[in-house]
């Protein structure tokens, strides 16, 4: 993958907000501070840029992306490694209550866990509004975990003041550690987000090599890549209840052969995702391809076909199967 543009600060906001004080020890020199490692969560509603901002940190197209609400289904792992400081992300499904049903009550499960799970929340939070969504997700933060606000698409404010009463709003809280402006887009602010998350990791080595960016497995990574291309190429028409599956994923030195279906409820969904002739899964199917070629660095050999499976989405134990816990 080409390296990402360098970051700039955002002007007015280069610095994080007041927070409160680190542990004992956790502001002491460089030569002296412990090394840390532990994982981080990135929480909050639909389409506020979580998955934006994790691929930003990582360096690497790791959690898919679109504007269709829930594009992140699983909980996915991003490794940053930096000097003095391991970070894993959590990047989680955005938790909403709108749709029913055994598939988002999973989802929301997923993003409730990570919450309690990991040393410290961040919360990303759209800098043009804070409302009773944001506020649902907020309540997911037990009192005590360490959370840490991150206000995005400040680059896209054009008035600055409309940031005031989102941060006099967020500023009732007391249980926010601190709030800190950025782009997770552009990656203004985002290295003063992660000085801000180190401060309450706890003391510990590294879990993973300097080198590694998830704990997700090649086959994984080309399901998901192919989910993103029915969310962006099918737009609102793309069924709720679809999903992806890799039924082989075959490697050679040269080559990796990859065999996959996008599973859909019901017979009448299944020309949504074929298209006119085809038209359609051949494009996802094209485009999914490139994407894993720049990803892994080498050939792909993709197929990707429809299958009907009804009510899938709806039963939990078929939901395992399909690799959502």
């Amino acid at each position: 993958m080409p390296p990402l543009p360098d970051a700039e600060p955002v002007p007015g906001f280069e610095h994080p907000l007041p927070s409160v004080p680190p542990e004992s020890g956790a502001r002491s020199t460089t030569s002296e501070r412990p090394h840390r490692c532990g994982y981080v969560a990135i929480i909050g509603r639909p389409n506020v840029g979580k998955s934006t901002l994790l691929n930003r940190l990582v360096g690497e197209k790791l959690s898919i992306t679109s504007a269709k609400a829930q594009t992140t289904r699983h909980r996915i792992v991003g490794v940053v490694t930096r000097p003095g400081a391991q970070f894993l992300l959590l990047d989680t499904p955005g938790f909403q209550t709108r749709n029913r049903g055994a598939l988002n009550r999973v989802l929301n499960r997923t993003a409730s866990q990570a919450a309690l799970e990991a040393d410290v929340v961040v919360l990303v939070v759209d800098a043009h509004g804070f409302n009773d969504a944001d506020e649902q997700v907020l309540r997911l933060v037990p009192a005590d975990k360490p959370l840490i606000v991150a206000l995005n698409k400040v680059d896209a404010l054009t008035d600055r003041n409309r940031l005031l009463p989102v941060l006099a709003r967020l500023g009732e809280r007391a249980q926010i550690t601190a709030m800190v402006p950025i782009s997770a887009r552009n990656g203004r602010q985002v290295d003063e987000l992660l000085e801000e998350c180190a401060k309450y990791l706890p003391e510990g080595e590294p879990l993973f090599e300097p080198d590694a960016y998830t704990d997700r497995s090649e086959r994984f990574l080309a399901a998901e890549a192919i989910r993103e291309k029915m969310f962006r190429l099918l737009g609102d028409e793309l069924p709720y209840q679809s999903t992806v599956i890799i039924e082989q994923f075959e490697e050679t030195p040269t080559l990796r052969r990859i065999f996959a279906a996008i599973v859909v409820e019901r017979d009448a969904q299944k020309p949504i995702v074929l298209g006119a002739g085809g038209e359609r899964i051949k494009r996802i199917a094209s485009e999914a391809r490139q994407d894993l070629e720049r990803l892994f660095g080498g050939t792909i050999y993709l197929e990707v076909w429809v299958k009907v499976r009804g009510g899938w989405s709806d039963n939990e134990q078929r939901l395992k199967t399909y690799g959502y816990d």
